[in-house]
């Protein structure tokens, strides 16, 4: 994204320049000099692509949100799990508490010490699970993002366009001709490629 936008700046940049040495009333053959920067501009090959559709229908994206979303509800259910263990627990601790079912004071500050510990051991685990989950999550983006990539730079060996933008909704692109859009060539090109690993 930083480098997308880079080129974008570098390349308003060169029009910025071209358009004020026009401006300034430079001479016909300073100019001239300026020109091929301009034809380079105007002669560019552009397309872009939908990144939600992309993500939607790439079914490499599909089988990797599909496998977060089970070990996110897996891990849910785990805790809840344990939250629940814990709560029943303490409800024991406070019912024999108030019914006076232990026979001392420090076993009460046993029991009190030993759902405490508990308690945070369930934190540390959840801790420890979404931190998990977010690395793995992390790696997924950067396994998707290299694969595309990939694609993208065997594919542009045949097409030879000088820029290809991604575009999420209005954050990047606010108006573009339809006919630049290559979104259902590049998914169909990336599924062509992908085999879905069997399912267990």
């Amino acid at each position: 994204m930083k480098r997308l936008n880079y080129l974008l700046n570098s390349l308003a940049a060169v029009a910025l320049t071209v358009l004020f040495s026009q401006c300034t009333g430079k001479a016909d053959n300073q100019a001239a000099t300026s020109a091929p920067a301009a034809g380079e501009l105007s002669g560019m090959k552009i397309a872009f692509v939908e990144v939600d559709t992309l993500l939607a229908k790439y079914n490499f994206s599909v089988d990797l949100n599909e496998a977060m979303v089970k070990k996110s509800e897996n891990v849910r259910l785990q805790l809840n799990q344990r939250a629940r263990d814990l709560d029943k627990q303490k409800q024991e601790f406070q019912t024999k508490y108030q019914n006076n079912a232990y026979l001392s004071q420090e076993r009460v500050e046993q029991e009190y010490t030993r759902i405490g510990k508990l308690e945070q051991d369930l934190q540390t685990l959840a801790n420890k699970l979404q931190s998990e989950l977010m690395s793995e999550n992390e790696k997924n983006s950067l396994q998707l993002r290299d694969s595309i990539n990939a694609f993208l730079k065997e594919y542009n060996k045949t097409k030879g366009y000088s820029l290809i933008i991604s575009n999420t909704g209005f954050d990047n692109l606010l108006y573009a001709d339809p006919v630049y859009n290559i979104t259902k060539e590049i998914v169909d090109g990336l599924n062509a490629r992908y085999s879905t690993p069997a399912k267990k």
